[in-house]
């Protein structure tokens, strides 16, 4: 759902990130103070119009939140049975227009332009020792990771399917875990073979005689990142 940046030229896509964030934080606070159906039925709605203004195809819409489907299913239920039908609809529209505002925003920004505006926004709690360098790091990782994930338990299903194991939770749980491990072990030793971190000497100890740090080097380049056989990241247990 997050990191699918589609290319266009609408001016959603030419709006710098900032706004775009802000809204999102303002919108979603709104929609946390409206329990009228009809009125988040209308957010929604709207959030509907948005996608047509971008541009966005409606399959790549449908998309965004058909991971959540059974989710939003989970929690109308839970709500119905305790405050009743509207109550579980209150809950799922604002939920869904939610989920569609935020993946609206990735859809239209680069991860790049939106680590940057995250870094400018941080930079001044850089006086009580928040590095925004870090903080842009994490987020840029924790949104390319998301699709990475997903594509590792896409290949273990399928692989798990072909053996006959595709009713076994375990069978699913234990190569995924284990594969996301391996690929966060992958991109830690990257990072730290390239230095990636502010006032980093690799091997060297700062002090007396220490050589100057090193300046912290690009973040390794995860959508590239190939093993043998093909497909990406196949290494490990279940792929």
């Amino acid at each position: 759902m997050l990191g699918l940046y589609h290319p266009g030229g609408s001016m959603l896509h030419r709006l710098a990130p900032g706004p775009k964030l802000a809204t999102v934080a303002v919108a979603g606070t709104v929609l946390f103070f409206l329990d009228d159906w009809r009125q988040l039925a209308l957010a929604l709605a709207a959030v509907a119009g948005l996608y047509r203004w971008a541009r966005i195809p409606r399959s790549v819409a449908v998309a965004q939140v058909r991971p959540a489907l059974w989710l939003l299913g989970v929690l109308f239920l839970v709500q119905a049975l305790v405050e009743g039908p509207l109550a579980g609809m209150v809950l799922v529209l604002r939920f869904a227009s939610l989920i569609l505002l935020a993946a609206l925003v990735t859809l239209t920004t680069r991860v790049s332009d939106m680590t940057e505006a995250i870094e400018a926004a941080v930079r001044p709690l850089a006086r009580v020792g928040l590095d925004p360098a870090v903080v842009g790091l994490a987020i840029a990782m924790a949104i390319r990771f998301i699709p990475l994930i997903a594509e590792i338990v896409r290949e273990v299903r399928e692989a798990q399917r072909a053996r006959g194991c595709e009713r076994s939770m375990l069978a699913l749980a234990v190569p995924v875990v284990v594969r996301t491990l391996k690929l966060a072990d992958d991109v830690a030793e990257a990072l730290e073979a390239r230095c990636y971190a502010a006032g980093a000497v690799c091997g060297l100890d700062r002090g007396a005689g220490a050589l100057p740090p090193r300046p912290p080097q690009a973040p390794p380049d995860l959508t590239n990142q190939r093993r043998p056989g093909g497909n990406p990241w196949s290494g490990g247990v279940g792929g």
